[in-house]
């Protein structure tokens, strides 16, 4: 069995598009995953599959079957447990991993090409910092991401579909897919 998560991205946003999590573990188990678990309310969903299955070709199905279940879309990253112990021991700002509301990780689709980061770099003028690395972006946000200038334009410049969640939330997914 491989253990991955699962990211959702805009669910449970503002009282928008509600999934409750409960409902959301059943799915994953009606779907044929294993020792399914969630993380608070944002969409992540930790689970096992047999096999080393293609997490794209997982992704594609997830998607597929939630769109037909609750009947919107939401775009999906899925990653499998490696994947995100790579990301915390890649980690470009360890010294900021201490305060985990500070530092995010921004699951890409892919990796971006140059061409697509030079626009970024352009617009990462404030206190912020960031750091591509494969198909993560990681920021550091001094001042916090409800206050970032530059995590607001972030997703209109960068054209890489992603979603973010912060340091605490990677780390405690990494703990659950040990656990699994």
């Amino acid at each position: 069995m491989t253990v991955y998560v699962a990211l959702f991205s805009g669910i449970n946003v503002g009282g928008n598009r509600i999934v409750k999590m409960a409902e959301l573990r059943a799915f994953f188990g009606d779907q044929g995953f294993g020792d399914v678990a969630t993380y608070i309310q944002s969409g992540n969903v930790v689970f096992t599959a047999a096999g080393e299955g293609d997490a794209a070709a997982l992704c594609k199905r997830i998607e597929a079957a939630f769109e037909a279940r609750w009947g919107f879309g939401s775009r999906i990253m899925v990653r499998d447990a490696a994947w995100f112990e790579n990301t915390v021991a890649k980690n470009p700002y360890p010294e900021v991993a201490g305060d985990p509301t500070r530092l995010h990780a921004y699951v890409l689709e892919r990796e971006p090409t140059a061409a697509e980061i030079g626009p970024v770099a352009e617009r990462c003028t404030g206190a912020e910092r960031f750091e591509v690395i494969g198909d993560v972006l990681y920021l550091h946000a001094p001042d916090g991401l409800g206050k970032s200038k530059f995590a607001e334009v972030l997703p209109r410049v960068l054209k890489v579909p992603a979603t973010a969640r912060n340091w605490r939330t990677v780390l405690a997914l990494v703990e659950m897919a040990k656990g699994a």
